[in-house]
């Protein structure tokens, strides 16, 4: 598994999509089988902007990434805002998979201004199959109710992995969440923060992936650009 720390241009999405592909060829490299990206990667944390950013798995901006995940054999989750089918989108993550199936779930738990510019997603977690093992999904303030968490370990989940936009303030009170999590129910936690400022908010950075003990496995020691890396399973 893999966290991409990385920074995105707003409202940019053919430049996002390049940086992106940058983050895979480095972590195809170090044989990553899952590589997540941070909240609304692709656009940038825009939401007055979503309606015009809306994004699926086969939309033809995204041809790159498809194709980069089959031929890397990677699972690869990438945030941008995805259709609701109301006036007001979904905060989502999209995972493209190497077999060719894509996955998009939707943020169950908004916000602050999320709420007058998106719409939560139903189903409170969402859960995908990899390699035998279950890996459920997560974006930011989802990880900040623990019922989130119980609820994705309780369904069979192993891995919890969550694309994020925290400041250092933010961070300081969710990474024990996170460690709680990976402890309590014994599942490894995955975060990835934005690299840089994004959406008016200043990016702490410290994307980290946490062991099934609750221990710190790795963690980016900043802000910038970085693939975080962990042999997880």
């Amino acid at each position: 598994m893999a966290a991409a720390q990385s920074t995105s241009v707003p409202l940019e999405v053919v430049a996002n999509v390049q940086n992106h592909l940058r983050f895979v060829e480095a972590a195809a490299q170090h044989g990553v089988q899952w590589l997540v990206f941070p909240e609304l990667s692709l656009t940038g944390y825009e939401l007055a902007a979503m309606p015009d950013l809306v994004l699926h798995p086969e939309h033809a901006l995204l041809a790159p990434l498809r194709e980069a995940a089959q031929r890397t054999s990677m699972a690869i989750t990438v945030g941008a805002p995805v259709d609701s089918g109301s006036a007001l989108p979904f905060i989502g993550a999209i995972t493209l998979r190497p077999d060719g199936q894509h996955y998009v779930y939707a943020k169950h738990h908004l916000h602050g201004s999320e709420t007058r510019f998106a719409t939560a997603g139903s189903a409170p977690v969402g859960l995908q199959e990899w390699n035998s093992h279950t890996v459920a999904s997560a974006i930011c303030a989802d990880t900040n109710h623990p019922g989130h968490a119980a609820h994705a370990a309780a369904a069979g989940a192993c891995v919890y992995a969550a694309g994020i936009l925290t400041s250092a303030n933010g961070y300081a009170a969710e990474a024990p969440l996170w460690a709680s999590y990976a402890r309590e129910h014994a599942m490894t936690v995955v975060i990835a923060n934005h690299g840089g400022p994004s959406g008016g908010y200043l990016s702490a950075g410290r994307s980290g992936i946490w062991g099934t003990d609750g221990a710190l496995l790795v963690e980016a020691a900043g802000t910038g650009d970085c693939l975080v890396v962990a042999q997880t399973i």
